[in-house]
């Protein structure tokens, strides 16, 4: 596979079959065709109870596609729990999973912010809540080989705990993880970085993808220096190869 700067991509984009996106599928791969992209993943939001998965796959493999794009499908799902449980409807194959921290993956259940705010002041160390959050993103990817990571580490300001860093330990096992199970790993544009995240080493790992979390067409692959700087700063003004 031949190299590609990063910004040649927009991995993550929401259309009219998620509730809270605007823009159809023929608009999305419009917009990305405008953009100069020419790799465009197409994700909405699905639950375990979601039923309309199949008529979103065909529904995007009958739209034309222009000759430089290549369009990729999947779901974003988030974590349950520390245990890496996805909330995800049966029968999806081998479709890509977008894997999010929408809620907190804690050791019963997914936790609200508030109801992680709550287990902090009642006596979870900060130290141990990262923990959690690093154990449940391990065991999701190992349970869903080849998937993407959603905004990665976005929960932690919505808790309070924008402040913390990962330790070399949790890094380096994180980065592993990703190799291990060929994730991809998003620099998402409406979420920022987390400082948490490992970047230089995904970027060496070749693991990064750009995303804009697009869910109006006009924000396709569109991306301003809340990423392009971290990115920059991190070494990734090199290449990502598609996957």
């Amino acid at each position: 596979m031949s190299a590609r700067p990063l910004t040649l991509g927009d991995y993550h984009v929401h259309s009219t079959f998620s509730d809270d996106a605007v823009s159809t599928l023929a608009e999305n791969i419009a917009a990305a065709e405008e953009a100069g992209l020419e790799t465009l993943r197409l994700i909405d939001h699905v639950r375990a109870s979601t039923t309309w998965v199949p008529e979103f796959v065909a529904a995007v493999a009958a739209e034309p596609v222009p000759e430089q794009l290549r369009v990729l499908t999947g779901v974003e799902a988030k974590m349950m729990d520390a245990t890496g449980r996805l909330d995800i409807p049966d029968g999806l194959g081998d479709l890509t999973v977008v894997i999010a921290d929408h809620q907190f993956p804690g050791s019963d259940g997914p936790w609200s912010p508030d109801e992680t705010k709550r287990r902090l002041a009642e006596g979870l160390s900060d130290e141990a809540a990262l923990q959690l959050l690093f154990d449940a993103y391990a065991a999701a990817m190992r349970g869903r080989r080849g998937s993407q990571l959603a905004h990665p580490f976005s929960i932690l300001p919505k808790v309070g705990l924008a402040h913390l860093l990962a330790s070399e330990q949790q890094a380096a096992e994180f980065v592993a993880v990703v190799v291990e199970t060929g994730t991809l790993v998003e620099v998402n544009q409406k979420w920022g970085v987390s400082p948490v995240l490992p970047l230089g080493a995904l970027l060496a790992a070749d693991r990064v993808v750009m995303a804009s979390d697009a869910h109006v067409a006009t924000d396709v692959g569109r991306y301003d220096g809340a990423v392009l700087q971290p990115l920059a700063d991190a070494g990734g003004s090199g290449p990502r190869v598609g996957a």
